[in-house]
């Protein structure tokens, strides 16, 4: 029998849309809404982003939120491709090309913090 790393890449969707869908609306009603209107234009400030993102928990957590993300959507792009267009016949190179993106996403997501 052959095995699958299809659980691995749906394990990964579905962890990185749960994290999508709980801290992103986060990130936008604070950067987007509250920015604009004013509410946290101290809060912003680039001095303090820099201290939350140099703190080792602030880089778990831009690196969680990024590369869960990016590998959600290289699984729901991979399908989209795959059934909406359907490009079956061509698995092989949708499958690289999606979850490659996302791979070499993650990979520079985490140099930069690191470098940060």
């Amino acid at each position: 029998m052959r095995r699958s790393t299809e659980p691995l890449w749906w394990l990964l969707f579905a962890i990185g849309g749960a994290v999508a869908a709980v801290l992103m609306p986060v990130h936008i009603l604070l950067g987007g809404v509250g920015l604009a209107a004013g509410w946290t234009r101290d809060a912003f400030a680039y001095d303090r982003i820099l201290a939350l993102a140099s703190h080792p928990l602030g880089r778990l957590y831009l690196f969680v939120l990024i590369a869960l993300s990016l590998l959600h959507w290289a699984h729901r792009f991979r399908y989209t491709l795959a059934e909406g267009l359907h490009l079956k016949a061509s698995w092989l190179p949708v499958e690289v090309g999606t979850y490659g993106t996302a791979v070499v996403g993650v990979a520079l997501a985490a140099l930069a913090l690191i470098r940060l």
